[in-house]
């Protein structure tokens, strides 16, 4: 534990110290020209699978702030941010990590070299009135983006989507000391900030009683293009997906020579009317991050259960089981798919362009969301984002899910794979009825007139942005 400590603390050091020479070193352009209401929004992460931070930069640039978004751009953002005069992207080089020596030894020199890259490319950008920086990754973000304000003369916003000392201990346990030093530094180095945003209530309470920081809870909310798909835009969605994926190709010709089928949906060329085919299979779908805090294992397990039933004589459906995302993990699961052969069912993974994914929420039947926050105290955005497509879903448990997902009401909670197997054998018994669970969940979705990201934005972080111009 001493070592370890002693070698983080090293890391911090140099890394202070290199943020005091480059300090130093840049002309002291912080007093060179005002802010003019520009945000730096941040994340040492890829900028494509961060939809959270391109909210946040939309909502900046809707309101005429300039934004540099800044983050890995290992995968496109949404087309809005693309399309945006206002937003700025600024690319952070992923460092992958030193390969001699032992892990710790290799783990501080990558926050050394990670500090001073982050704090380059933030002084390097026009002096931003804010810094919004999400958190996790909070080391070394959290200190350099506290260090960039201090040059700056700057306000630290950190948006708290979780603590990534949690994070860390999936991996090494609680108790290791490198998940303790992360968890001291976290607590430390986030008191700093001048404001905070959280995206549960259960979070803004464990971090004023836990870290003496006040935050404000800003709910994870759909966007605008969260919505129920058109049948005529699930049928060109199928079709472009069927290219590359067996599960969207039509299981039959069609009956007319004039009829473009996908394996859902079919339309008359002549007059461009769809309708969706007889006997098409139930559209299941559930997109991940590949990572420890979602063990996929369970769903694997419940189709399988699913299969079995269909087997037995049950009035069920056949299943397109759809896995989106990209992650660490995901090698591991596509080699546990590999070994499972199915009737009934196909399973798909793919990675989907920003602008497909909400269409294909809202085509699906039913959604699953295996999410277990390593903390206890983080919603999954994928169920707001179903949600905001009136896709029902069955959801795995964990403290503080209550705050999203009503059992019963707009969806189901399970705790293992033979629960979430019955549900699924309730939900899709009779499929495609518009009675039962499964209809009854899309219309309380459909009344519930949630609230959306830009209102919820308006009401939350607007005034705070306020307060000091």
């Amino acid at each position: 534990m001493a070592a370890a400590s002693a070698a983080l603390a090293l890391a911090l050091a140099l890394a202070l110290a290199a943020a005091v020479l480059a300090t130093v070193l840049w002309r002291r352009r912080a007093a060179a020209a005002g802010g003019g209401g520009r945000v730096c929004v941040a994340v040492l992460g890829d900028l494509g699978r961060s939809p959270r931070m391109q909210y946040h930069a939309l909502s900046l640039a809707r309101h005429g702030r300039g934004v540099d978004l800044l983050g890995y751009l290992q995968s496109r953002p949404h087309g809005d941010v693309l399309r945006s005069g206002e937003i700025r992207l600024v690319p952070v080089a992923e460092l992958r990590g030193l390969r001699v020596g032992p892990k710790l030894f290799q783990y501080v020199v990558k926050v050394i070299v990670q500090a001073i890259q982050l704090l380059y490319t933030m002084l390097k950008i026009d002096k931003p009135s804010y810094i919004l920086l999400q958190n996790p990754p909070g080391l070394p973000a959290i200190a350099v983006a506290w260090v960039a304000c201090l040059v700056w003369g700057s306000k630290l916003i950190i948006d708290w989507h979780n603590y990534g000392y949690t994070i860390m201990s999936l991996n090494h346990g609680r108790n290791h000391p490198l998940v303790q030093i992360a968890k001291w530094y976290e607590k430390l180095f986030g008191r700093l900030s001048d404001y905070n945003l959280c995206v549960t209530n259960a979070m803004k309470e464990d971090l004023w009683v836990n870290c003496n920081i006040k935050a404000v809870t800003l709910y994870d909310k759909p966007a605008s293009y969260f919505k129920e798909t058109p049948l005529e835009l699930q049928h060109r969605l199928y079709t472009k997906l069927a290219k590359d994926y067996e599960p969207f190709k039509p299981r039959t010709e069609a009956a007319s020579s004039n009829a473009q089928r996908s394996a859902f949906t079919e339309m008359d060329e002549k007059n461009g009317h769809v309708i969706k085919t007889r006997g098409r299979p139930a559209l299941l779908i559930s997109s991940t991050s590949w990572t420890e805090d979602e063990d996929f294992s369970v769903l694997l397990k419940a189709l399988e259960d699913y299969e079995r039933y269909i087997n037995e004589g049950a009035k069920l459906p056949s299943l397109v089981c759809v896995i989106t995302g990209k992650g660490p993990l995901k090698d591991y699961y596509n080699g546990l798919i590999n070994k499972l052969h199915f009737k009934h069912i196909q399973i798909c993974t793919p990675w989907l362009e920003a602008e497909d994914y909400p269409l294909l929420l809202g085509s699906a039947d039913l959604g699953v969301c295996l999410h277990k926050s390593s903390s206890g105290l983080d919603l999954p955005m994928k169920v707001v984002d179903m949600f905001g497509c009136c896709l029902p879903v069955c959801a795995i448990y964990f403290d503080c899910l209550h705050e999203l997902v009503k059992h019963d009401e707009n969806g189901l909670i399970f705790r293992d794979s033979s629960e979430l197997a019955e549900q699924l054998k309730m939900l899709f018994l009779g499929f495609p009825t518009l009675e039962g669970k499964l209809h009854s969940f899309r219309k309380n979705l459909r009344a519930s007139k949630q609230l959306r990201w830009d209102e919820s934005w308006d009401q939350t972080v607007l005034p705070l942005l306020g307060q000091n111009e």
